[in-house]
């Protein structure tokens, strides 16, 4: 039988940060910046359309939604490292971009291995590859999926 503490297990993660911003466009697309460490503990800083399911315009002459902190699920966790995996990171583009279409949102994912390296991948349209648009999509789900505290 092999026994071991929580308290003792050592945050081992080819990741040392994974960050995502989404930017707006010319509609109610959510903007919003999330960084999420290996341990789980992340940052969610909302600007506008995170939580109305009903935007209007208004929206944009209030002030920023807030910054919020929390701790994501084990199991969500898992799974965006299994979606990152599937990426192979490193190799992607570092942009890419919808053509002759200016109202697009676009997403910054940004993440800095172990090993002290960093990918920057800009993509105006959100749809570099199916597989990216599938890490968007999780991302705009945590906002939703997990427990925040305001913090300011």
């Amino acid at each position: 039988m092999l026994l071991f503490s929580c308290n003792s297990q050592k945050v081992n993660s080819k990741y040392s940060r994974i960050e995502y911003n989404a930017t707006a466009c010319f509609g109610f697309c959510p903007v919003f910046k999330m960084t999420i460490n290996p341990d789980r503990t992340a940052v969610f800083e909302a600007e506008h359309f995170n939580f109305n399911d009903k935007p209007s315009k208004d929206e944009f002459s209030k002030p920023r939604e807030g910054t919020f902190k929390g701790t994501i699920k084990q199991e969500d966790y898992n799974k965006l490292i299994t979606l990152l995996d599937g990426l192979n990171v490193k190799n992607l583009n570092d942009k890419y971009a919808e053509k002759n279409i200016s109202d697009l949102p676009s997403s910054h994912l940004r993440v800095k291995f172990s090993d002290g390296t960093e990918k920057h991948i800009e993509d105006y349209g959100k749809h570099g590859t199916e597989k990216l648009a599938e890490v968007y999509k999780f991302f705009e789900n945590l906002r939703k999926n997990q427990q925040w505290t305001k913090v300011n």
